[in-house]
């Protein structure tokens, strides 16, 4: 299925595995904001039972989703009405990853992004590559005083999947997860410029209690 997928610019809901419905709610998302729009709407996924990595179909299912939940999401919407469903890995010093969903307009590149967080949402389509675009993060991605963001991935395609390994799977979708974190990454800074980063003041730390949802657990009201 991966190959017979692979190159088909704009999928039918049939094909990718999914319901009428499931179809329907995914194409009226018609612009990458839309689907901005669409994962922020989705209650934060604190994990409350253990780890996951969800579907698509348990996305909407459950109506809830972590970053990369979101991202399997926006990226399966963006592949629906025409984009392909690219995604990037962010990762941090002692810290936790995040991922961001990808698409292109008018040659710049813009990020589709879940946080609880502010800081690491929304990118608008004006980055020159995919490096500036990991870059817009860097003063954000925090660990209290420390900025955290040390690499990023290359581009994804997940049209490499089966749809049933990350769209309509029951269980959770390690292996993408796992594919993700072994591709290619590039350092964003050298080991010097790591050093002489600069701590967050109180301000900015004050800021960190700005979320969306709040958690039971406040160690897991993670930004990601």
């Amino acid at each position: 299925m991966p190959g017979k997928l692979r190159n088909i610019r704009r999928p039918t809901p049939g094909q990718l595995g999914l319901t009428a419905e499931e179809g329907r709610v995914l194409k009226a998302l018609a612009t990458p904001w839309d689907i901005q729009q669409f994962v922020i709407s989705l209650h934060a996924n604190f994990e409350p039972g253990g780890d996951t990595l969800h579907s698509v179909r348990n996305v909407l299912r459950h109506r809830v989703a972590h970053c990369i939940e979101a991202a399997f999401t926006a990226a399966c919407a963006l592949w629906l009405n025409g984009d392909p469903p690219l995604l990037m890995d962010l990762e941090a010093k002692g810290d936790s990853d995040h991922v961001v969903a990808l698409f292109r307009r008018n040659g710049g590149w813009g990020a589709i992004s879940k946080s609880n967080h502010v800081w690491l949402r929304w990118r608008d389509p004006v980055y020159r590559s995919l490096r500036e675009l990991a870059m817009s993060y860097l003063h954000e991605y925090t660990n209290k005083q420390r900025k955290s963001l040390r690499t990023y991935s290359v581009p994804v395609d997940l049209r490499r999947f089966a749809p049933v390994d990350w769209i309509t799977n029951e269980e959770d979708c390690w292996e993408v997860g796992a594919a993700l974190a072994d591709v290619r990454h590039y350092k964003l800074l050298t080991a010097a410029q790591a050093k002489a980063l600069a701590p967050r003041d109180e301000t900015e730390l004050r800021a960190d209690d700005l979320v969306q949802y709040e958690s039971a657990d406040r160690k897991t009201a993670r930004k990601y």
